[in-house]
């Protein structure tokens, strides 16, 4: 589903709703704070008076008017800050609090489409708002090892199951600190219900949280989407679609639940080269094994995977089910 008229309208009324509010705040504290230090009245008198001073001398041929003006403005507003700040207000008290500060709550930097307003037309088209509820639960801060066992270990490895999330988490850190740096990709793999949504789940909240647009789907919707806009009766691609391969992060979940077969193959090896051209990153997680994988979707595809993207796999035993059972190990974190 793209982005309509209506939808449009509703972002942009949003965007009002929070500039009315923003405003509405600063008058509030200005109302009180200029009640309670009438210096700051003064002040924009004094800025006034002068402001109009130096304007007719500069109209006078007075060249230095307009640094005179620049250097008393600027003194008078650093006295303004002081005053704030002397009595316990952050210097920047009569700024509006805006959500965004890049686009000062506008939805727009210049022309272009804030990455704020990209984030909220995605949320808006995917109906996304449930994972922004999951990912208050889902995230770092309640991330908790107590479910991952410190003696049940990998042969292939020798590292525990323990060892091997912690492992995990430092990978999933390191992509999120350097993710406007440097190009990655994540792949989980392993078991059900060993935490492999939970860690994209953990990744998506970070990047969100820094401004950066991501887009969540299980295998299945983001297929349901590629065979509307492959077989449907649009002449052009929906913006949903466009929006797969233009966002930040994309993250497919459960790949291999999904009816497999030969479109669901060569339109996944579509979008993950497509987005690795782009140097978009991509976080897949599946169930499958590699060998799965292979047989499933291509050598190709695996290839692809294989050569561009961090593999992880995750091993242990089922922590939705330990959840269930009460089997948390108590004292990990």
């Amino acid at each position: 589903m793209a982005l309509s008229n209506t939808q449009y309208n509703i972002l942009i009324r949003r965007y009002e709703a929070r500039q009315l509010e923003n405003r509405h705040i600063v008058m509030e504290r200005m109302d009180m704070l200029y009640r309670r230090f009438p210096r700051f009245a003064e002040i924009d008198k004094t800025i006034s008076s002068v402001s109009v001073a130096q304007a007719r001398k500069l109209m006078d041929g007075d060249d230095q008017a307009l640094s005179r003006l620049k250097k008393t403005i600027a003194d008078l507003t650093a006295e303004k800050k002081q005053i704030l700040t002397d009595h316990g207000y952050p210097a920047d008290y009569f700024e509006p609090p805006y959500q965004c500060p890049d686009c000062k709550d506008t939805g727009y930097i210049g022309r272009e489409k804030c990455h704020c307003f990209r984030q909220a037309s995605i949320d808006l088209v995917y109906t996304q708002s449930n994972l922004r509820q999951i990912l208050e639960l889902e995230n770092f801060q309640n991330f908790s090892y107590d479910y991952y066992s410190d003696t049940q270990k990998n042969p292939s490895t020798g590292l525990t199951s323990l060892a091997t999330a912690k492992q995990a988490v430092a990978v999933c850190l390191d992509f999120i600190k350097g993710f406007d740096l440097e190009f990655c990709n994540l792949f989980f793999y392993g078991d059900t219900g060993i935490g492999k949504t939970y860690l994209s789940n953990c990744v998506a909240k970070e990047l969100l949280d820094s401004g950066h647009s991501v887009i969540y789907f299980t295998a299945s919707s983001l297929f349901h989407i590629f065979e509307k806009n492959v077989f449907g009766r649009e002449t052009e691609y929906s913006e949903d679609y466009r929006n797969i391969f233009d966002c930040d992060l994309l993250i497919l979940d459960d790949l291999g639940t999904e009816l497999s077969n030969a479109f669901t193959s060569s339109q996944l090896f579509l979008c993950l080269n497509e987005r690795i051209l782009r140097r978009k990153s991509t976080i897949i997680s599946t169930n499958l094994s590699l060998s799965q994988l292979v047989d499933t979707y291509s050598e190709r595809t695996f290839s692809r995977i294989s050569s561009s993207y961090t593999m992880i796999k995750l091993f242990g035993n089922d922590i939705r089910l330990q959840k269930k059972l009460g089997q948390a190990r108590p004292g990990r974190t």
